[in-house]
């Protein structure tokens, strides 16, 4: 095991219970995450991260609006399913300091992401985005026949089939921001494993992330030929 990339959901108890199985069982080296530095910081701390006004000077108010809304959506979900936002990413850091493993932080500084969505998204994304909304908020049930979840479950990390569906769906509406939460990203976790893996080619390594990246992020990996 060189490498193994797990897809997670950030509110699933499912993937809290993989996560915890992948790193017990196959005894990685390194565990590598979906985080940086200040968003590891905030799930180790004890009080609620929250995303002060002026910060919309520095990554832009759409980017600020952006974060705002996506936390507080994450926050209303994981109180259905009784999982605080980020677990397995928080309980990956907790059994890597346990076992006295490496961490490794992978992902995009968070003010970068947010920046690149400020200046990337275009008047006709706004235009949806807040249509979306209003449809998931007043006809729920519907929007999610509309765009075939009605079987979704919030417990569990959903199947690859479904994970694509959702993908596409996101990519064909938000082309724009796909690209500067999805695609920009995985080329930055890939080069970050990469590095890792010519580094410490004798160590292994267990990757940590969204489910929407993984399959994006093994065929990066597949290009430069360090996955076995």
């Amino acid at each position: 095991m060189p490498l193994k990339i797990i897809g997670t959901s950030h509110i699933a108890r499912e993937s809290i219970q993989e996560a915890k199985r992948a790193i017990i069982e196959e005894k990685p080296d390194i565990i590598a995450l979906e985080l940086d530095p200040q968003r590891a910081a905030a799930l180790l701390s004890k009080e609620q991260r929250k995303i002060p006004l002026k910060e919309a000077l520095h990554v832009g108010f759409r980017g600020y609006l952006f974060a705002k809304i996506g936390q507080k959506i994450q926050q209303k979900l994981g109180k259905m399913v009784g999982i605080a936002p980020g677990a397995e990413m928080k309980m990956g850091l907790e059994l890597a300091r346990k076992h006295r493993l490496q961490v490794a932080l992978i992902d995009q500084p968070i003010d970068v992401t947010l920046r690149n969505f400020s200046k990337n998204l275009t008047w006709k994304e706004k235009f949806r985005f807040v249509g979306d909304l209003l449809k998931g908020l007043f006809l729920p049930k519907r929007q999610l026949r509309r765009l075939g979840l009605e079987h979704f479950d919030l417990q569990k990390v959903p199947g690859k089939k479904m994970i694509a569906t959702m993908m596409q769906q996101f990519k064909e509406r938000y082309p724009s921001v796909y690209k500067t939460l999805v695609e920009d990203r995985n080329r930055y976790m890939v080069k970050k494993l990469v590095v890792l893996l010519r580094k410490y080619p004798e160590k292994n390594i267990l990757a940590l992330v969204g489910a929407g990246h993984e399959e994006g992020m093994k065929e990066l990996l597949l290009k430069v030929d360090v996955v076995r």
